[in-house]
């Protein structure tokens, strides 16, 4: 029987619940995890990795597993009747390590983070179903059913629900799950399929009859989802229907040699009202469904799990109020809200099916890729590098903000290097190496800024564990004068507070980020801007960071 004493209890051992765990161990933080399923599923809808999350994964040490395991592809391409109506290249995005999305099926994506779950000391307690769940002031009292029919009642400070979109959690706590049904149905395949099918587009394919889905997998292998009429049983869709479609929708030719397995399922799109009551949270498929244009769904669901798990460690450890936790729900419902807004206007381009509505959605995205907008808007919707908490601003206002060196607003993402400094570029001390952030102003060597980390590949380090400030003072001031602001930030700065002087270095994707003057940036440790201050502003705002009073 595990240790009552961790205090978070885990529901769901897929990809979320544990990246959950994975974040709460790393920081030292027990944690139990349990699974009503004895085993894995070797099918799944999820394939996709974009990257953003693999930059948010680099927290826990699994994004370079990943990155060897997967297939990269390097862009998203967008066709009407096989012809190229536009491309979201992921690989011409400047501000981000992992310029590519990643292929790779959901089941192995499993097994990284199981792995790494392990090597960090935990398990996973399949066979083990949540069965009853009450709320108190101080703990949740739960009641575990096992796989031999026998019952335990314990308690825990904190409970996640990450069980799925059938979530007994979410039932438990009585959140309502709301949306819709669209009349929308799909048949996937894993297929092997030879022909001339790109292999570095995952290609969203348009025409009259419906809509085809292709997503390269490696070796030969795609993934294939079509849009079907409702089926009537559970009869898995046979080859013939994937080939017959794939000969009058896809951007070439291609025969499918070979099914691995197909299936047919309903989309869904809902989103719990609510993704914590009192103690208890929820995450990934238990808070939101979407439609699987775009292949969001895990991602968004990845994001949760990262954004609770910091959180929840950081108040498990006292270095965060309790208070902060309320900003999971704020932040990640909206964040899912966007993205479900998305992929439905994703999936009602497949089903346009009138001239007058081809024309329409033809026509906008060719002149959107003539213009660069595909580029510059779509390419970070799809890598979800657009990520921001709080009042995000329009993609004409925030052109307009950088252009007047204003800077970006509190909860955007701020391109650092997440997580251990490994594969991407060693860890440098400060005065060494170059790129953006890697060069210190030579005034400050020894004691100053000694705990400043960068890469020798020119990306900044931020703290995996603790709030990052990133320093550009004036060129005016002296050596003396910012040695003493330093001193004083420092003094009231809790002691894990990590330092980075951006005084000394080119120009790049943080000087258009944080503007080119003097700035002072409280980065959150997933890599989100918590606040730009003046110099002697810090030690406040890293008070107020305790509760993630921001907004």
């Amino acid at each position: 029987m595990p240790e009552a004493a961790a205090p978070v209890l885990v529901v769901g051992a897929g990809p979320v619940g544990l990246v959950v765990a994975c974040e709460l161990l790393q920081q030292g933080v027990p944690v139990r995890v349990i699974d009503a399923n004895r085993n894995h599923s070797l099918h799944s809808r999820a394939i996709s990795v974009w990257p953003r999350v693999l930059e948010v994964l680099r927290r826990i040490d699994v994004a370079d597993t990943l990155v060897e395991r997967g297939h990269r592809v390097s862009g998203v391409g967008y066709y009407s009747s096989g012809r190229l109506l536009g491309t979201a290249r992921l690989d011409r995005l400047p501000d981000t390590p992992y310029p590519f999305g990643l292929m790779l099926a959901q089941s192995r994506t499993e097994e990284v983070l199981e792995k790494r779950l392990a090597e960090l000391g935990g398990t996973v307690e399949r066979g083990v179903r949540l069965t009853g769940l009450d709320q108190r002031p101080e703990h949740c009292a739960v009641t575990l059913e096992h796989e031999d029919g026998t019952t335990e009642e314990t308690e825990v400070p904190w409970l996640v629900g990450a069980d799925g979109a059938h979530s007994t959690t979410r039932k438990l706590l009585g959140i309502p799950f709301e949306g819709e049904q669209p009349d929308v149905s799909f048949a996937i395949a894993d297929a092997h399929v030879d022909g001339d099918l790109s292999d570095r587009l995952l290609g969203y394919c348009y025409s009259p009859g419906g809509s085809l889905a292709l997503g390269p997998l490696g070796d030969g292998v795609f993934r294939l989802a079509v849009s079907v009429p409702h089926p009537e049983d559970d009869t898995p869709p046979p080859l013939a229907l994937f080939q017959e479609v794939l000969d009058a929708r896809a951007p070439g030719h291609g025969v499918v040699r070979g099914l691995k397995w197909s299936t047919t399922f309903r989309v869904r799109v809902r989103t719990a009202a609510r993704f914590s009551a009192g103690r208890c949270f929820l995450a990934g498929d238990a808070a939101h469904v979407m439609s699987p244009a775009g292949g969001q769904g895990m991602n968004t669901g990845l994001q949760d799990a990262v954004n609770l798990g910091w959180k929840l460690a950081g108040v498990a450890r006292g270095r965060l109020d309790p208070a902060a936790l309320d900003s999971y729900d704020a932040e990640r419902r909206e964040a899912a809200h966007r993205v479900t807004a998305t992929t439905g206007r994703q999936t009602r381009w497949g089903f346009a099916s009138r001239r007058a509505q081809i024309a329409a959605r033809d026509l906008t995205l060719r002149g959107a890729d003539r213009a660069g907008l595909v580029q510059r808007a779509l390419a970070p919707i799809v890598a979800q590098t657009d990520t921001h908490y709080g009042p995000a601003p329009t993609p004409t206002e925030l052109a307009s903000e950088l252009a007047r060196g204003t800077g970006a607003r509190p909860g955007a993402r701020v391109p650092v290097l997440l997580g251990a400094v490994g594969a991407m570029g060693s860890a440098t001390e400060a005065g060494a190496g170059d790129g953006e952030g890697a060069s210190l102003d030579g005034d400050f060597t020894g004691e100053v800024l000694t705990d400043s980390r960068f890469t020798d590949g020119g990306w900044v380090a931020a703290e995996r564990d603790a709030f990052t400030v990133l320093l550009r003072w004036d060129p005016a001031d002296s050596a003396e004068r910012r040695s003493e602001a330093y001193a004083r930030m420092r003094a009231g700065a809790p002691p894990e507070t990590r330092w980075t002087d951006l005084s000394a270095a080119p120009d790049g994707v943080l000087t258009r980020l944080l503007g080119p003057g003097p700035v002072a940036a409280v980065v959150r440790p997933d890599g989100h801007l918590f606040r730009r201050v003046r110099p002697e502003e810090v030690p406040a705002a890293l008070r107020a960071a305790r509760a993630l009073r921001h907004f």
